[in-house]
């Protein structure tokens, strides 16, 4: 069995396809494959077993091992999960999460493990670490109810 390896630098591409894909300084708007190393990519959607983001913004990230270093992740999904010094707005893991002084808005996971982080919501079965959260689940759950009967109470006044 041949091993598909690419190397691409300083380009801007549309989709990659392969095993082993390591990307610097470029845009792409589709990435595939089992190992994808990125150094400087901006990237709209990266689908991978193993994913290593450094200095990247990305809108959508899924893979099984995700890694993110000083990067940007709007949406990152995966079965394990690592920020360091990053932002993740959205961060879903079926396994752990770790945040090394890093920032999200909700993170749901297994088991969270963070050293001095910040998320607005935490959804966990297990939490360690230094981690300062805007919302628990108890204020969250109201939150919720004050802005549905909110709206609830907007829509009718605006059918009248």
């Amino acid at each position: 069995m041949e091993k598909e390896e690419k190397d691409i630098r300083e380009k801007d591409l549309e989709i990659i396809e392969g095993e082993f894909i390591n990307i610097s300084q470029s845009t792409v708007r589709n990435v595939e494959g089992g190992h994808v190393e990125m150094q400087q990519v901006g990237a709209l959607s990266v689908d991978g077993e193993k994913i290593e983001a450094t200095q990247c913004a990305g809108v959508l990230l899924h893979g099984s091992d995700i890694t993110l270093n000083q990067s940007v992740s709007a949406i990152t999904v995966g079965n394990n999960t690592t920020v360091n010094f990053s932002c993740a707005p959205l961060s879903l893991s079926r396994y752990e999460t770790t945040l090394n002084r890093s920032a999200a808005a909700v993170v749901a996971s297994g088991s969270v493990k963070a050293d001095k982080s910040a998320a607005l919501l935490v959804i966990a079965n297990k939490v360690e670490g230094e981690l300062t959260t805007l919302l628990d689940w108890k204020s969250a759950a109201a939150a919720g109810a004050v802005i549905g009967g909110i709206w609830g109470l907007l829509s009718l006044l605006r059918r009248k």
